[in-house]
């Protein structure tokens, strides 16, 4: 029998948790991995529709792709909006799991999808996440304190190289500096210059990591301004079929901004609102980015790449108007709701294929607009 276990494992591979980014939370929200699965329920989100949705079918795990509890909540309560969500599920012996920003760079991902249903093949990512990518980080300090905060660092995760951990290279130099007036400085005094010797601590660490040990360096650095430096090291890729956020690809045949924004509309998932487009709508496009999900942050990079168009969603009046008075890229804005969902198409196969299990996708619309108007006549 197939169990939770058994499937987080598999989506864990297929969607590896290395590639979420930083302020993500993927994988299993509740449930017992212990416990058997027959039935595999998918959605894009876990609403109280689609909970109720996958314990009336007999699911006993619901992958989605929007995580329930990615920021901090004080409680699960049954009588708030996500503790109701998570009883639901419990009660009804259903797990949940979420391949997030990490399905999103994955190949096959949701950004896969989407570049396939708009026209495209999916080539190059819009901006690169690599598994395996690496920084390399200088770090000065005291002699007295640099094991306390080489502990602290290698703890975290850093200086690790092949079959070796905790490695590092320290290099003794002098450091100074003068403390300004509002400075706390734990060596030396303010408006004093001060000169100490002092160690450079040099250590690789995977750049997933990267946010997580700057913070750990504040906390174990005695200083309140440590001085550090990181460098990304270079990777031998194939950008054409690395992994990362958004797609780039071109179009059989060239198109009107116009023609192509109605292929969009014609492919996707309908919502009320439908797609709407920015630039000159008898502009001929060929070359098209896709950013499934919230994509204004890869207006410029699309732009940089060459494309003549980005299909993503949620974008905003002024971030658009600067963007095209820049002379960006043409961009269409589709439902969220509408540029994901494809995905759960694609998860139930592979579960189906790899895991033997039934699978169901929730035929929900959970995209949350429900009119469109616009005037008469």
């Amino acid at each position: 029998m197939t169990t939770v276990a058994d499937l987080t494992k598999l989506l864990d591979a297929t969607y590896p948790p290395a590639l979420a980014e930083s302020w993500d939370s993927v994988g299993l929200i509740c449930g017992d991995p212990a416990d058997d699965v027959e039935l595999v329920a998918f959605a894009l989100e876990a609403t109280n529709a689609v909970a109720d949705a996958a314990v009336e079918a007999g699911a006993q795990l619901l992958v989605v792709h929007h995580p329930l509890l990615m920021r901090g909540v004080d409680s699960v309560a049954a009588d708030t909006a996500k503790g109701s969500v998570i009883h639901t599920l419990i009660k009804g012996g259903c797990a949940l799991f979420a391949a997030h920003t990490n399905a999103d760079s994955a190949r096959p991902g949701v950004n896969d999808k989407l570049a396939e249903l708009v026209g495209i093949t999916p080539g190059r990512p819009i901006k690169p996440v690599l598994l395996g990518a690496t920084d390399k980080w200088g770090v000065h300090v005291l002699a007295k304190d640099a094991e306390t905060v080489k502990n602290a660092l290698f703890t975290a995760g850093a200086g690790h190289i092949g079959d070796y951990a905790e490695c590092s290279f320290d290099i003794e130099g002098t450091g100074q500096f003068t403390p300004l007036p509002g400075a706390d400085p734990t060596e030396g005094a303010v408006g004093e210059n001060y000169r100490s010797p002092e160690l450079r601590v040099e250590f690789v660490a995977p750049r997933r990591l990267r946010h997580t040990l700057i913070d750990v360096l504040r906390g174990a650095h005695p200083y309140e301004e440590p001085a550090f430096d990181v460098v990304e090291l270079a990777q031998d890729v194939d950008l054409a079929t690395a992994t990362g956020l958004g797609r780039v690809g071109v179009l059989p045949e060239p198109m009107t901004l116009r023609e192509f924004t109605q292929q969009v509309a014609d492919a996707l998932p309908e919502t009320v609102w439908g797609v709407r487009a920015a630039g000159d709508p008898e502009q001929l496009v060929s070359t098209v980015a896709v950013a499934s999900g919230a994509g204004d942050s890869m207006m410029g990079p699309a732009t940089s790449l060459g494309a003549d168009v980005l299909v993503t969603s949620d974008l905003r009046h002024h971030p658009v108007d600067e963007h095209l008075r820049a002379g960006g890229c043409a961009v269409i804005d589709a439902a969220h709701w509408a540029s994901e969902y494809p995905w759960t198409m694609q998860v139930s196969e592979i579960v189906e294929d790899e895991a033997g299990v039934d699978t169901l996708v929730i035929p929900l619309r959970t995209d949350p607009w429900t009119v469109s108007a616009h005037p008469n006549g």
